[in-house]
């Protein structure tokens, strides 16, 4: 094995180069600054030569409302990057591991989403991943992943955010109507890893358990004591530019069957990216 990780600094690039550390596996980090997936020659000049046998995408455009206005990056990274990867893993006959996201469904199932569904994405950033999702197909040999709710080390995440708002503020309100499921991405670096050691090629869910926004905010301000600093709220309230889901959890259904393993619950998520974080 000899891997490409592209995105290698953002919080599931992170936890990959750990891992193949620990397993003694050799690859090559690749961060935006290093190598940009939006054009095709420069990856096909970064990638030769050197017998590469996967590539994993851990590279994004992922500012939701931003998207919004900024779509044409968002769909030339999400989109069109996706496809160059694809491209050239076909070329030197390498894996494909790529990452979609539960914003390609709209929230109006009401119950959760398996990989049998049709997506219908309600803003931008969604559609632009569901791009990147039908060019990752162009692949013989292919990974394609849903996740929801990322977090790991890194700055740009939800448990961060809230511990960033509650400084300085009597109280921090949440939304109490958006359900998904947070995804620890050391948790979802190791799920992809089984699947790419036992070859199943294919579409697959990877998060840990159901939570919403405000039940996730309320158990991390519980475990550092700063119980009485939150308040439920509506997604209508903040009246953000991008549409989201109310309802977007992704059902798992496929991954235990293949590689035995069973995503952990959000809180022991939680609990562990807390003591990461030295607050536990």
């Amino acid at each position: 094995m000899k891997v490409l990780i592209t995105g290698a600094s953002g919080q599931l690039g992170q936890e990959f180069q750990k891992l193949f550390e620990k397993e003694g596996i050799e690859y090559i980090p690749a961060g935006h600054g290093t190598l940009d997936i939006t054009n095709l020659r420069i990856l096909r000049e970064f990638t030769k030569g050197k017998n590469i046998s996967h590539i994993i995408n851990c590279a994004t455009y992922n500012a939701v409302d931003k998207a919004e206005e900024d779509w044409k990056t968002a769909y030339l990274v999400n989109g069109f990057g996706v496809r160059n990867l694809a491209i050239v893993a076909n070329e030197i006959g390498a894996e494909l591991v790529h990452y979609s996201t539960d914003y390609v469904f709209d929230g109006e199932k009401k119950s959760p989403y398996t990989i049998y569904d049709t997506p219908n994405p309600i803003n931008k950033y969604g559609e632009s991943k569901l791009l990147g999702e039908r060019f990752c197909q162009m692949t013989q040999k292919y990974y394609l992943v849903r996740v929801s709710w990322v977090f790991g080390s890194g700055n740009i995440n939800f448990p961060k955010k809230v511990l960033e708002w509650i400084k300085g503020k009597d109280v921090v309100r949440i939304a109490d109507d958006e359900v998904s499921s947070p995804t620890y991405a050391v948790d979802l670096a190791y799920a992809t890893y089984l699947l790419i050691k036992e070859r199943a090629y294919g579409l697959y869910h990877i998060t840990n358990t159901p939570a919403s926004r405000y039940e996730w905010a309320e158990y991390i301000l519980k475990k550092i004591n700063f119980k009485d600093k939150i308040e439920r709220a509506k997604r209508d309230e903040f009246k953000l530019p991008a549409k989201r889901p109310g309802y977007s959890v992704l059902n798992n259904f496929g991954l235990k069957e293949t590689i035995n393993f069973e995503m952990p619950s959000w809180q022991d998520a939680t609990d562990r990216f807390l003591k990461e974080l030295n607050l536990l």
